[in-house]
């Protein structure tokens, strides 16, 4: 059962491929080995076919052959939906902007055939080692692209076939378990009516920043049924830690959602200062308050980020600190966990 088997710290491999900016492999080399000298068990690893067009599952096949890691002493989870195809325009047109010098571009591949293909193509890419966790990413994108309601029926249908494929390999051995990662968390409680799910990964979502109680209801509910639950992107890509980029979009202040975005952004800054602690700890410490969080999924450019990551897994914030955030209205009232 992976809510009892899942590290409370799943390593994110976003900066392997590359994003926002491109790290030299010298930094990603000394990531991973970061990673694997951690002392987490087991060593959990979240990455994606779309993460640099499969650069990130590459680097991290590469850099885990290199240090001699046995395939068993570690779990890699490939969110699939992404294929590589040859890069033949300037810069990539799955995400422009996003994904830094990569050498390839991406399309996507939804389907009950198309989601075999990018489990098989990432395990290529991870050489001597598989993916033990699949899931299809980003649905709730993928469902947004619909023209039309008939449409959006037939993007469901392929992500329900999709799943169907990713099922048979859990059932037949070949992975451990089947999941579902998504941004817009009501996507995740759709799919979970269709989709036979072991664990389901949030991201952007239960932050403290944004908690809404239907969420919280939710991950109630998953919890209840042993499902496991991965808690993503606590700090909105970087946002909440004074970034540029609210979930992957450039902050514009003149557009009102924005400006208010930045003002309660500086109030929780401020916050944290007056209760003694750093935005980054406050925000892991709330991201896995809720009982049914099973894991945090931390993603860092800087290998000496990584102990910091770990300890701030561990750490707990005094009741009375949140009661500061919850006086100052910084924490909707009705949230039970902290």
């Amino acid at each position: 059962m992976l809510s009892k088997t899942l590290s409370p710290i799943i390593f994110g491999a976003t900066s392997l491929g590359n994003l926002f900016r491109a790290a030299s492999d010298r930094e990603k080399s000394a990531i991973v080995q970061q990673w694997m000298s951690s002392g987490v068990s087991p060593v959990v690893i979240d990455s994606a076919g779309k993460y640099g067009a499969g650069l990130s599952l590459e680097v991290i096949g590469r850099e885990l052959s290199r240090l001699g890691v046995a395939p068993e002493d570690v779990m890699i989870s490939n969110k699939l939906a992404w294929r590589r195809i040859p890069l033949t325009t300037p810069e990539p047109t799955f995400e422009p902007g996003v994904w830094i010098d990569i050498k390839h571009d991406a399309v996507q591949d939804i389907s009950y055939d198309g989601i075999l293909r990018c489990w098989e193509e990432g395990n290529r890419l991870l050489g001597n080692y598989e993916a033990r966790l699949v899931s299809v990413h980003d649905p709730d994108e993928y469902l947004d692209a619909a023209s039309d309601a008939t449409d959006r029926q037939q993007r469901l249908g392929d992500i329900i076939a999709a799943y169907r494929a990713l099922v048979e390999l859990r059932d037949a051995g070949q992975v451990a378990g089947v999941g579902v990662g998504a941004k817009n968390w009501r996507v995740i409680a759709e799919l979970d009516k269709h989709c036979d799910l072991d664990w389901v990964m949030f991201a952007n979502s239960l932050t403290i920043l944004e908690h809404p109680p239907e969420l919280v209801q939710l991950i109630d509910a998953l919890h209840a049924r042993d499902i496991a639950v991965v808690n993503s992107a606590l700090f909105h890509g970087g946002f909440l830690l004074g970034g540029e980029f609210y979930n992957y979009r450039k902050v514009d202040p003149t557009l009102a959602d924005d400006a208010k975005r930045l003002q309660t952004r500086q109030r929780l800054m401020a916050t944290c200062a007056d209760v003694g602690y750093s935005m980054f700890d406050v925000g892991v410490a709330f991201g896995k308050s809720h009982p049914g969080v099973t894991s945090i999924a931390l993603s860092s450019s800087r290998a000496d980020r990584v102990s910091e990551h770990v300890r701030a897994a561990a750490q707990t914030i005094p009741a009375e600190a949140w009661a500061v955030f919850r006086q100052r209205r910084l924490i909707d009232a009705a949230y039970p966990y902290v």
